[in-house]
């Protein structure tokens, strides 16, 4: 299988590294600890696509360290515990990198600790997030912090025409770019992304006289076939989250795990995906089934607590278990009516007996007066009034037909006779 171009092309050395000139420029404070050969643990923090994991390699090959790399998507404790006794017996530095670290749990953070406060490993991790929020504190304070800037126009520049140069050589003609605008939007200033872009760009395009020539228009053409491949949060990301979300509403378990699976492989944050389904479990179940809210928050918990890959387990048993249970949208549609009803009557006041009563003016001018504590009556039940005036007997909420709805409707009618029209 060919290595992808993006693979290729990572830099050996530090003058040939893109990028980040605060870290790695002549005199920088990152270059002259690779250069002194004295690393400690970092954590590096930037944007997708700005050099964190070539950085690591970088550091790992100039500072002659054996390199492990873990996947915080993919990889649990037992396999950082493996890492660790390998680099018990290594005589050499073992450098472990561990991209997307804030998705590691809590549990597995605290697993790092003592290898990496003893020297056993030299920890490099990855962030897209915040540190101060997404690694336990215990491990952050073992951990130099590296901020990772976007990539300048200029190095993108660059970056390209070091692709473009061993494309040509690859494919042994010459390569115009008429317009480079294009390939630097599509990039949204990830250095993978535009190799990958251009290298794609190119293979897509028939040589005229010996000459690639690429333009606005083609580049525009060709990414277009595939925006996917080049942005997470392009249309295939939406589309796919849409395709779940409409699988669990649909009561399809089958869909649903499915589109879950393409999510999750693609790394996804299994969190946004646990979100989703909070939202879905009010919005298209309500009180047809009350549990489904309580498993789907428990769901989100779980999965911050245990992080992946084992939390794509409870990620399917929610998702099976929501695809699976009766449906109803009352609840959202009660706040929306509820949402019109304020926009169009504006603040009314709060009927008097109401109201709280903490001082004796407030009770002198009928502030709770005539308030009838439900507990005292039959059935925890009195009929008086809680809307404003005007919204007397105006309905927000009608209950759908669902068994445990149809009870609520019941409980409502006994209560309200014809009032509320239930």
């Amino acid at each position: 299988m060919q290595e992808p171009l993006a693979e290729i092309l990572r830099p050996r050395t530090l003058d040939a590294y893109v990028g980040q000139e605060h870290l790695m420029g002549k005199g920088a404070v990152l270059r002259n600890a690779i250069e002194n050969n004295n690393i400690q643990s970092m954590i590096f923090w930037g944007p997708p696509g700005v050099g964190k994991t070539t950085l690591a390699l970088l550091i790992a090959e100039l500072t002659q360290s054996e390199f492990h790399m873990l996947s915080a998507i993919s990889s649990g404790v037992k396999d950082i515990r493996e890492v660790i006794e390998r680099a018990k017996k290594s005589p050499h530095r073992s450098l472990l990198f561990i991209d997307e670290i804030h998705r590691f749990s809590k549990a597995q953070q605290d697993s790092l600790l003592g290898a990496v406060e003893k020297g056993v490993v030299t920890l490099i991790g990855a962030t897209t997030e915040n540190p101060s929020f997404e690694v336990i504190s215990p491990l952050l304070s073992r951990c130099q912090v590296y901020v990772l800037k976007p990539l300048s126009r200029d190095n993108l520049e660059t970056i390209l025409q070091t692709a473009v140069a061993y494309l040509e050589k690859q494919l042994s003609c010459k390569i115009k770019l008429e317009d480079t605008e294009a390939l630097l939007r599509i990039s949204g200033g990830d250095a993978r992304k535009l190799i990958n872009a251009i290298e794609l760009v190119t293979w897509m395009t028939q040589p005229v006289d010996g000459v690639v020539t690429i333009t606005h228009e083609q580049v525009v053409n060709v990414i277009q076939q595939n925006l996917a491949m080049y942005d997470k949060n392009g249309e295939q990301h939406y589309d796919i989250i849409s395709a779940f979300i409409k699988s669990m509403r649909g009561s399809d378990p089958n869909a649903a795990v499915y589109w879950m699976a393409r999510m999750l492989v693609a790394g996804e944050d299994p969190l946004f995906i646990a979100r989703r389904m909070v939202i879905l479990a009010s919005e298209d179940i309500g009180n047809a089934n009350p549990n489904a809210l309580l498993l789907a928050n428990n769901c989100f918990q779980a999965v911050n607590v245990i992080g992946m890959p084992e939390g794509r387990i409870p990620l399917s048993q929610t998702a099976i278990y929501l695809a699976c249970s009766p449906k109803s949208n009352a609840a959202i549609i009660a706040i929306d009516n509820a949402y019109a009803l304020v926009k169009q009557a504006g603040d009314l006041p709060v009927p008097l007996h109401i109201r709280n009563a903490p001082t004796n003016l407030m009770k002198e001018l009928g502030y709770h007066k005539g308030y009838q504590y439900a507990h005292d009556f039959e059935n925890n039940f009195v009929n008086q009034e809680f809307m404003p005036e005007g919204l007397q007997g105006v309905k927000i909420y009608e209950p759908q037909n669902n068994p445990r709805e149809n009870e609520l409707r019941k409980y409502l009618r006994n209560c309200w006779k014809e009032k509320y029209k239930y």
